[in-house]
């Protein structure tokens, strides 16, 4: 058993949770006569015991949370039961993540890969009950012996209720991604700094899907929204910037043109003649990527209009270079 622990500070309801690393765990044994007894390497305070009381449901769930991670298993919520005066919660339980089993999918028989049982009905719990008179919450129910094997000390670390990202982190992700740096790199980055990546919060999928997410919201206006929005934002930072674009008959956007300031001289210095090139790769929505392209006089390749198809049958009779040649 590891010297993973954890105290509750008197009267303040808040945890403090210690993870020394790998390499630097504590011994029980090294401890002072001031610590307290210990089972297992555990504090008497961060055993869950019959009777315990907490402040508030959020309380008793980051003890929960904290002893699981000590321990090494997954944790859960299984339910909460509200007032419906106030919606205050009178009763709640915390489980083991592996506690009952998967639900049967009524859709199961279309599955090609199922996702593998995880769960084999342990009965690991952690019954809370409010009480009306004092206001806190009290523990009734309570069962700590697992049916299953539990995670050894090195990957404790990996467990999904342990992974989060800080506000920091994700300060540091995304600045890592913004100058190029790959994910994999800025991970082992990430770890270094910590001392290892066992003590890393989040592992390189969790940095992958965070930055998807980041995406996402900031596509909140859909795909041609959000381009719009970034082109008028452009052209408030430099009013040479420019954008047009084509529609359809059903009056939906049908290709996008823009041109900073540096393609508008080039076009009016280089412009004589131009190649239209869509040679790019398409996008996952099969819209090929253009570029009219033309030389410099050094013989160099100078970008003219960038293009993104969204029909197959380019229609250039609009005239979309007449407002970058007036410039």
């Amino acid at each position: 058993m590891t010297a993973y622990m954890a105290e509750k500070s008197a009267g303040k309801g808040i945890f403090t949770v210690f993870l020394p690393a790998a390499t630097n765990r504590m011994d029980p044994a090294q401890m002072g006569e001031g610590d307290g007894e210990l089972h297992g390497g555990f504090r008497n305070t961060m055993i869950p015991q019959l009777g315990m009381k907490f402040q508030s449901v959020d309380e008793a769930w980051k003890f929960w949370e904290a002893y699981g991670s000590c321990t090494g298993f997954e944790v859960r919520k299984r339910y909460t039961n509200k007032r419906k005066s106030d919606g205050k919660a009178r009763s709640c339980r915390y489980v083991c993540a592996k506690e009952d089993h998967r639900r049967e999918d009524k859709r199961d028989h279309l599955t090609k890969c199922p996702r593998a049982e995880t769960r084999c009905d342990c009965e690991v719990c952690m019954g809370l009950v409010l009480d009306q008179e004092v206001g806190n919450y009290r523990a009734t129910d309570l069962i700590l012996e697992h049916n299953h094997t539990l995670h050894t000390p090195e990957t404790f670390h990996l467990m999904i209720s342990q992974r989060n990202i800080s506000p920091l982190q994700a300060f540091e992700i995304e600045a890592a991604n913004d100058v190029g740096i790959r994910l994999k790199d800025a991970h082992e980055l990430g770890s270094m700094q910590v001392g290892g990546s066992f003590n890393l919060t989040y592992s390189c999928r969790d940095q992958k899907n965070y930055l998807r997410s980041k995406r996402q919201r900031e596509m909140a206006y859909g795909e041609a929204g959000s381009m719009l929005r970034y082109f008028e934002s452009k052209t408030v930072e430099n009013p040479s910037f420019q954008h047009t674009l084509q529609k359809d008959c059903d009056g939906q956007i049908a290709n996008i043109f823009w041109a900073d300031a540096k393609i508008i001289v080039d076009y009016a210095h280089f412009g004589d003649v131009i190649t239209f090139d869509t040679t790019f790769e398409t996008n996952k929505e099969s819209r090929p990527f253009g570029v009219f392209v033309g030389f410099n006089h050094f013989r160099e390749t100078v970008v003219f209009v960038p293009l993104l198809c969204m029909m197959k049958h380019l229609n250039l009779s609009g005239g979309f270079l007449i407002p970058f040649s007036k410039t």
